[in-house]
């Protein structure tokens, strides 16, 4: 029988203003190149979120619109009951226009200028733009390391953890036990906790062995009591990354103090304008959590047959580096040291000029020596990736100038 779902077949996406295919030179210097770069995904989104979209713009009125409504609601009630067992409070919710500007409002409310704002290393470079962009102090701590990340939280300037759940770029998916420990620790020393949960669904249970756990299931009620530890917190995510819409904009959250919600509100509402949220994320948002588990299931599943060959490939061509399948997300983070890697800059100049494809360097997360390849795409395009990388490193560590 014919799969139901079509992930081998290339998209054209050039020409459509997508910053990974159309904006490579931006980041590289060089256009026409192959891109695994930014965190999106080269396959159509689910045939249900389409169905809707097209629903909506058949109507032809898109007036000011509210989140508030039960729709909406209900849908995000319905995926975390369905998808990871755990009731939610739908009074908690709020929603913002993406988890970048969610988390900047929340650092501007629960900080002011030098404080310092944990996170783990390697970091996303969105969360390092948004800490320092507003004069907070960044504070890394190794992922794994938690004698660092309570030195860190003890530190009676250190205001807010940015949690990355499950963590970009490793792909780490955190235990129960580890989320419990860190909202204990962190509600001991009076540090909020931000979890930033929009990989969430693309968590892979057979490299992962378990679950990802919202951080819900750990927090209190955000005024110090219930849960495991209490404390001040937020969640804040989106289904736009792991149904590939992220241009349609839109993310939500949960915060559990309700005086936080109300100047959360009051801040995107007022001070940003923010009131009306765009409809169409609204509709692919309700139609992928009430419509798109089974899409969903396929594409994690195609991932996860694109990060499995990757590691054959490397284990068959650079076996020094043991590399292993991220446990979560399709980003594979591959460290190039064992194998000789470095200089980022050689190595990029190969990729880029010799190669002709584009993959981020461990330098943006602060990593130098490794890389960040993007397999949210159609098998050949992984094959043709991969090849590039293992040529590429078998020639910087060949020739100190990678020529």
């Amino acid at each position: 029988m014919a799969a139901l779902y079509d992930f081998d077949t290339a998209v054209d996406r050039r020409g459509t203003w997508c910053v990974q295919w159309d904006g490579v030179a931006d980041r590289f210097g060089v256009d026409g190149l192959l891109p695994f770069t930014i965190s999106d995904m080269d396959f159509t989104t689910a045939p249900e979120v389409l169905a809707a979209l097209r629903d909506r713009l058949d109507h032809g009125v898109f007036g000011y619109t509210t989140w508030k409504q039960d729709d909406f609601r209900s849908a995000v009630a319905h995926w975390y009951a369905t998808r990871y067992g755990t009731e939610i409070d739908t009074g908690q919710l709020v929603y913002g226009p993406s988890v970048l500007n969610q988390l900047s409002q929340l650092l501007q409310m629960w900080t002011d200028e030098g404080d310092g704002v944990v996170v783990h290393t390697p970091t996303y470079d969105g969360f390092r733009k948004a800490i320092t962009g507003l004069g907070r102090e960044l504070r890394g701590v190794p992922v794994g390391d938690e004698e660092a990340l309570v030195r860190e939280l003890a530190r009676a300037d250190a205001k807010v953890l940015v949690l990355c759940s499950p963590h970009n770029p490793t792909g780490r998916v955190w235990t129960a036990a580890e989320l419990t420990r860190t909202a204990e620790l962190a509600a001991r020393h009076g540090v909020a906790v931000i979890s930033d949960e929009i990989h969430a669904d693309f968590v892979h249970e057979e490299y992962a062995g378990s679950a990802h756990v919202p951080w819900t299931r750990v927090a209190g009620d955000g005024g110090g009591g219930g849960g495991a530890a209490g404390g001040r917190w937020a969640l804040i995510t989106s289904a736009s990354k792991a149904f590939n819409f992220p241009a349609l904009t839109g993310s939500y959250g949960l915060i559990g103090d309700p005086a936080d919600r109300a100047e959360y509100l009051r801040r995107m509402e007022t001070g940003e304008g923010l009131a009306s949220p765009a409809v169409l994320s609204l509709t692919a948002h309700i139609a992928a959590y009430r419509e798109g588990a089974a899409w969903l299931d396929a594409v994690r599943a195609y991932v996860a047959g694109n990060l499995a060959y990757v590691a054959e490939r490397l284990s068959a061509d650079l076996p020094e580096l043991g590399w292993e399948p991220p446990q979560a997300g399709y980003l594979a983070w591959i460290d190039l040291r064992p194998a000789g890697v470095v200089d980022d800059e050689a190595l990029q100049r190969v990729l880029v000029e010799r190669e002709r494809v584009a993959v981020m360097g461990g330098a943006v997360y602060g990593a130098p020596g490794f890389v960040r390849l993007n397999v949210g795409c159609p098998r050949g395009k992984v094959e043709r990736g991969v090849e590039a990388l293992v040529r590429a490193v078998r020639a910087v560590t060949s020739s100190p100038s990678g020529v």
